[in-house]
């Protein structure tokens, strides 16, 4: 399990982190996973233990801070012009408006979603705070997480109404490679065949389609 998990994320990261670093950092999630877990709750261990596997490689590569500041401030700088973009419009900005905004030719443009590619593995575990497609945290319970502030639970809520939402007004292929790979477990590969498309081409949907979402949940949150 943690192999798979550091596996499927590292896929997404610059060559020079080391795999064993996130399986490293794995492990230690599996060490708290079996002093935490609580059978009472209701809750499977393996599925208990691959959130906080996978929680603790994320909390390692943010403590890293291995993303450069330059590829942050681009990334939240595509993320507000397909927020800004998509208000003023009430749909779903195209490339070519988006690539107008910017004043980018398309291989600038595409050039820079490569760019911001990596980042997009933090971003969607902070957008959805780990939760699955359908608003839920997989088999484990909602007051599992939502602990005794009905405040809190509600903000959770609409949080996620507001991502579904978001989630069904992308554009329908990156509304399918965002269920395929978050939902489905598929990789960028395996998209790539059903799809007919290239791996390459379906990690710049899967960017755009994560920029998409995060600058929705930042209005949101703002």
């Amino acid at each position: 399990m943690i192999k798979h998990l550091a596996l499927r994320i590292a896929m997404r990261l610059p060559s020079h982190i080391e795999l064993d670093d996130l399986i490293n950092s794995g492990v230690i999630g599996l060490m708290d996973a079996i002093e935490k877990f609580d059978p009472d709750k209701g809750v499977r261990f393996e599925t208990y233990a691959e959130f906080r596997i996978r929680g603790a490689i994320l909390d390692e590569l943010r403590a890293q801070d291995w993303v450069s500041r330059s590829v942050r401030q681009k990334a939240n700088q595509l993320s507000r012009t397909y927020a800004e973009l998509e208000q003023k419009l009430g749909r779903a900005a195209t490339d070519e408006e988006v690539m107008k905004t910017l004043d980018l030719d398309r291989e600038a443009f595409y050039k820079l979603l490569d760019r911001v590619r990596s980042i997009s593995v933090l971003n969607w575990e902070d957008i959805t705070g780990r939760e699955r497609l359908d608003g839920t945290r997989g088999e484990i319970p909602s007051d599992f997480w939502k602990g005794a502030d009905p405040y809190r639970d509600l903000n959770l809520r609409r949080m996620r109404q507001v991502l579904q939402q978001a989630i069904e007004a992308l554009p329908e292929k990156e509304r399918i490679v965002i269920s395929l790979y978050y939902y489905a477990d598929l990789n960028m590969k395996e998209i790539g065949d059903v799809l007919n498309i290239t791996e390459s081409r379906i990690s710049q949907i899967h960017t755009k389609a994560v920029l998409r979402l995060r600058g929705k949940m930042l209005s949101f949150l703002s």
